[in-house]
């Protein structure tokens, strides 16, 4: 039996790799080739924690009307804009951001993808409240709010069970660059940070730390930290 096989038979085991900063079309490479060696079952579940540059996504719903950056970024300040196949409207990603993709395969979970989303969630909350924040759902609208405030965008993407895309935890973001849009085309709820509520910057290793122990809870997996080598093949050169 292939050390390949192996691994992708026992149940319940993930992968996950920490990147620091990625070009956002690199990612989405990545995830796209990542997806397609899930589907053929040469790799076992896997999540990316990653920062982007400064961007704005708008999603498969989503509307550049909701980007209003002409109205308050300053001259010669350009964010590039990337129209993408996740749920949602649009975001912004930056340095001090966690952001996490995870390439799962949903049939061996339930094939419930509101289930899904709602695990994702329940994550980021438990995360928080590692750091005493206290979070929480809001039943109109995806991702993990404190009070009316988002802190957590979700967005995903599902092919044949596999999923894509994922989360965008607003750690020490510079939280000046959602006033260039309209986040997730919610007009009237504003957008916070983990810094802050806290008064302070939080290292980013220390939630990703975090967010991996709430991973293996949450879904009920093996989650193993491997060095970023391994994706090598993956990545476009």
């Amino acid at each position: 039996m292939s050390v390949k096989t192996e691994f992708i038979s026992r149940a319940g085991l993930c992968r996950a790799y920490d990147l620091g900063i990625v070009e956002y079309d690199k990612a989405l490479e990545l995830q796209n080739n990542l997806v397609s060696a899930r589907l053929a079952g040469e790799i076992p579940d896997v999540i990316l924690f990653l920062q982007h540059p400064s961007l704005l996504t708008v999603g498969a719903s989503g509307s550049e009307k909701n980007i209003v950056a002409s109205k308050g970024m300053p001259s010669g300040e350009r964010v590039p804009i990337y129209h993408v196949d996740r749920g949602g409207d649009v975001t912004y990603h930056g340095p001090g951001q966690l952001v996490g993709y995870l390439i799962f395969d949903l049939k061996a979970k339930g094939k419930d993808i509101h289930q899904y989303v709602r695990d994702l969630e329940e994550v980021i909350i438990r995360t928080l409240d590692a750091f005493s924040i206290k979070a929480c759902r809001d039943s109109k609208y995806p991702g993990v709010w404190v009070g009316l405030k988002k802190i957590c965008a979700v967005g995903i993407r599902v092919t044949h069970w596999v999923t894509k895309h994922g989360f965008a935890l607003n750690v020490n973001t510079d939280l000046r660059y959602f006033t260039y849009i309209t986040p997730c085309g919610i007009s009237d709820r504003q957008v916070t940070s983990m810094s802050r509520l806290l008064g302070h910057d939080i290292a980013l290793e220390d939630v990703t730390s975090c967010l991996l122990e709430r991973c293996a809870q949450v879904f009920n997996m093996d989650v193993r930290q491997e060095s970023i080598e391994e994706l090598n093949s993956y990545y476009v050169q």
